[in-house]
């Protein structure tokens, strides 16, 4: 592109743009019960009449979510809060974000708050309970890659992924699959919860379900700070607001930023400063700031990433390197500024090159770089210079930033899940669907093929469900519990980071995450077609110590033909990449059938007890050669001891309500449980005696935006039970909410 001295042009610049704008304002909500009390009833928006299967994340105190909140299109005051009372019945929670500090001139659009970050307080945030990430990030490793061209400890990945509008993005997943449900977090380091734009905030803090989803597989989440170019809407003073400093010389924002990222329970942030009109002294301001967001993080692990754009002349000017006129908020006299560096898409081959050898002087590693590749518009079709970045023939140049590979999702004319998980799994693994065996090599490089893949299995139990965190319904025991569509990623499973690697002297079955029947959650593992050698799937890379008593478990079912099931587990790795996994087979007992023609089937592993399992398969062999279809549901392994069921939370309160026409929405929390708990589940009982299943939670509040009264009951009946990694449930803790006016 064009540039001018040291800026470039915005009108023909790409630059990292706004996230989709917001939606049009939802339908009128319930009116309030006459017990909704003004401190009990917050607002963020109301749901738009979805009536199931929401989870939240948090654990702020009652208290806390107790506290009065600017209301969707109020008309806030330049540079404060919006001082309002909000409409009681809007009770929807909604990811957070902000200005820095001072506020646009005229009035926010339906559904859109403005706020001020400087001002965010945890004691004054209605909805920091919904929004609190509780999933630690989980430390992983690098098995030895099923491909020779994959490395490790090279190339990495970062990904700018767009979950939604920045006003308006539920926080606690929302009744529908429509979802873009990442599941390949084995390639990705680093992923940014982009958004932003003029018209409703600039910085971002990413919602729970993300961040959950992401920590249990080990990968850490930024949100983002967005100050948008002119032609977008961006206003120098909010770039000034950012950097202020206060009479003593500290940055307050930047200690906001620091204590909202502590808060929430996310790992840092992505700075892009994209507005152009400063000079070098806002730029010395900025890296100053820069420096005081990092000092103020270290000593909580968070970290920065740095868009290029603002350069050290004060001027946007995007340089598709690391270069002198950049490197200052990279890497300074003092030392590091910023973690990592997102490279503008204007690089080439020789700037990246400069770029590398620019990081080593500094004594930095190459791959602290993220090379931008924008994957919006053309996805897997893009036209990249894959050797400038990931050369197959020497080292890799730089590392791999993706900006907005949900294009996955939004290219297609059939959204269902299992059509999206296709074409994620052929973005991240390419045509043949087998990191094992790469497709050879078009236009298209998948990450699989060249980026090591990294596991958190690392110690029992372990169990996965086959759980991609969205759903057409929600099963429990393979019995449907609830038939609405749902997603939230908080409550997706650990799942096997290669997609799907399978060996065969015969044809190769389709091996996909399928969704018209599951044991739990939304999906299940299903295994077709003809198969006339026995074939081996590889499952969870794993490092599990194996003890005397621990046994392997599956639940599974097979819907055609008839065949023999073995389970594989390494006891040491391959040898190479691209070598196959030494397995142990060994041949598990089925216990018993389940519901729905599921079985159970166990064996021991006390023949291994001492030694480390590094990694698990299922072998399938047909009988007489004919085609087969065969689900596995769950897989687990434990020790094969007294199991005690979680303790139970308590506490369980309708925090807040509003009804009408026989529909409530109701906010809900409780007191966490004693001990470990992987998340919550909240159930409906119903005047029948069958339980609902309303939807689940890592934190302990959640919103159910539309309860719908059951027939002639006097209240709704709700229970919340805690669930462990073996997906056992605790006793539950209960409560009701009455109704209002006659049936």
């Amino acid at each position: 592109m064009s540039e001018t001295g040291n800026g470039a042009d915005p009108r023909t610049a790409r630059s990292l743009r706004t996230a989709p704008p917001a939606p049009p304002a939802p339908p009128t909500p319930p009116a309030p019960t006459a017990s909704a009390t003004r401190r009990g009833v917050l607002a963020a928006g109301a749901g738009a009449g979805a009536t199931a299967l929401l989870g939240a994340a948090g654990a702020a105190t009652r208290a806390q979510a107790a506290q009065a909140a600017p209301a969707p299109g109020v008309h806030a005051t330049r540079g404060t809060q919006a001082d309002a009372t909000p409409p009681p019945a809007e009770l929807a929670p909604y990811a957070s974000y902000w200005f820095p500090d001072s506020l646009p001139q005229g009035s926010p659009g339906p559904g859109i708050t403005w706020r001020s970050l400087r001002q965010w307080t945890p004691e004054s945030d209605p909805d920091l309970a919904y929004n609190t990430a509780t999933v630690p990030l989980a430390p992983r490793f690098t098995p030895v890659p099923p491909n020779a061209g994959a490395r490790g400890g090279q190339a990495r990945i970062s990904s700018l992924v767009s979950f939604g509008p920045t006003s308006r993005n539920p926080s606690q997943g929302s009744a529908t699959a429509d979802y873009y449900a990442l599941t390949h977090w084995a390639y990705l380091d680093e992923l940014v919860f982009w958004g932003g734009s003029s018209g409703e905030g600039i910085v971002l803090a990413p919602n729970a379900p993300v961040v959950d989803a992401a920590h249990r597989n080990g990968v850490p989440v930024l949100g983002n700070v967005f100050l948008p170019p002119v032609v977008y809407g961006g206003d120098l003073r909010w770039t000034r607001d950012l950097v202020q400093q206060d009479a003593l010389g500290r940055f307050p924002i930047a200690e906001k930023l620091v204590q909202v990222a502590r808060t929430y329970g996310f790992d840092g942030w992505f700075v892009n400063a994209e507005t152009d009109g400063g000079d070098s002294s806002l730029a010395a301001r900025m890296r100053e700031f820069l420096g005081a967001l990092r000092a103020a993080g270290a000593p909580y692990g968070l970290r920065i990433t740095w868009y290029d754009a603002l350069n050290s002349t004060g001027r946007v000017g995007w340089q598709g390197a690391l270069n002198q006129l950049n490197q200052e908020f990279f890497e300074d006299r003092a030392g590091r500024v910023a973690d990592t560096m997102f490279v503008d898409f204007r690089w080439t081959a020789q700037t990246l090159a400069a770029s590398g050898a620019l990081a080593g002087r500094l004594g930095r590693s190459r791959h602290e770089l993220w090379a931008a590749l924008d994957m919006e518009s053309d996805g897997w079709n893009s036209t990249v210079h894959w050797d400038a970045i990931i050369p197959r023939d020497r080292d890799h140049v730089v590392s791999i930033g993706f900006y907005r590979p949900e294009w996955t999702l939004s290219h297609l004319t059939d959204r269902s899940p299992g059509a999206f998980h296709h074409a994620d799994d052929r973005f991240w693994t390419g045509e043949s669907l087998d990191p094992a065996h790469p497709a050879p090599e078009g236009t298209w490089r998948a990450p699989a093929t060249a980026v090591a893949d990294r596991s958190t299995v690392t110690a029992l139990p372990f169990a996965c469900a086959f759980n991609t965190g969205h759903g057409e319904r929600w099963y429990e025991d393979g019995k449907v519990t609830s038939g609405t569509p749902w997603n939230h990623l908080g409550l997706q499973d650990r799942l096997p980071g290669r997609r799907w690697a399978v060996q065969s002297a015969g044809p190769r079955p389709s091996v996909t995450l399928d969704f018209a029947r599951a044991w739990r959650g939304g999906s299940s593992l299903l295994v077709a077609g003809r198969l006339t050698a026995p074939a081996t799937v590889g499952l969870h890379a794993t490092r599990l110590p194996v003890t005397g008593s621990a046994v392997l478990e599956l639940v599974h079912a097979t819907e055609a033909g008839a065949l023999t099931l073995e389970v594989g587990v390494a006891t040491r790795e391959p040898a190479a990449p691209g070598e196959p996994v030494p397995y142990t087979w060994l041949k598990p007992q089925t216990e018993g059938s389940g519901r729905g023609g599921w079985h159970t089937s166990r064996v021991g592993l006390s023949s291994l007890a001492g030694r480390t399992a590094y990694g698990l398969a299922v072998r399938i062999t047909a009988r007489g050669n004919r085609a087969v279809s065969w689900r596995l549901g769950a897989l687990s392994v434990r020790d094969d001891t007294a199991r005690r069921r979680p303790a139970s939370p308590s506490a369980l309160t309708v925090d807040a309500s509003a009804q009408q026409d026989g529909k409530a929405s109701v906010r809900l929390s409780w007191r966490r449980a004693a001990g470990p708990v992987r998340h919550y589940e909240l159930y409906r009982l119903l005047p029948d005696g069958t339980r609902r299943f309303l939807g689940g939670t890592c934190g302990t509040a959640l919103h159910l935006p539309a309860v719908t009264r059951a027939g002639r009951e006097r209240a709704a009946a709700f229970e919340v039970r805690a669930v462990d990694e073996l997906y056992a449930a605790s006793a539950p803790a209960g409560t009701t909410l009455p109704w209002t006016g006659s049936a």
